[in-house]
């Protein structure tokens, strides 16, 4: 079982910048990837970014790339992620996901999910 709990959301202007965080319990988060979803209100949920248990590999969506970057700490069983650049288009509920074996962008893949916390990026 993987607990995770996100924090660091909150309200921004755009071109400003937030981390976001994800704590992990369980011992086999150093074992599984990690991504970041988020969901703006009417619209479903989509993929943000992903990283593999050793955080070798990453994926981003397209529309945050060179923007967002994603981390993983194992010692601290926490998986970050940077956003710079941010855009009124970034403002949604983020999730933390995981999933034992490798990265993927599809929602349904992933077993275990945080709260969500909320980013407002105003224009």
């Amino acid at each position: 079982q993987v607990r995770l709990v996100e924090s660091g959301g909150g309200l921004v202007q755009a071109g400003g910048s937030l981390r976001l965080s994800c704590a992990a319990s369980g011992r086999t988060f150093s074992t599984y990837a990690m991504a970041w979803f988020r969901q703006a209100p009417g619209k479903e949920r989509e993929f943000v970014a992903a990283i593999n248990w050793s955080g070798s590999t990453t994926d981003y969506k397209d529309s945050v790339k060179g923007r967002f970057t994603i981390s993983k700490d194992n010692a601290k069983n926490t998986v970050y992620l940077q956003m710079n650049s941010l855009k009124p288009d970034d403002t949604a509920v983020y999730y933390c996901a995981s999933k034992a074996l490798g990265v993927t962008t599809t929602v349904f893949q992933y077993d275990y999910w945080g709260q969500g916390t909320q980013v407002t990026v105003s224009s």
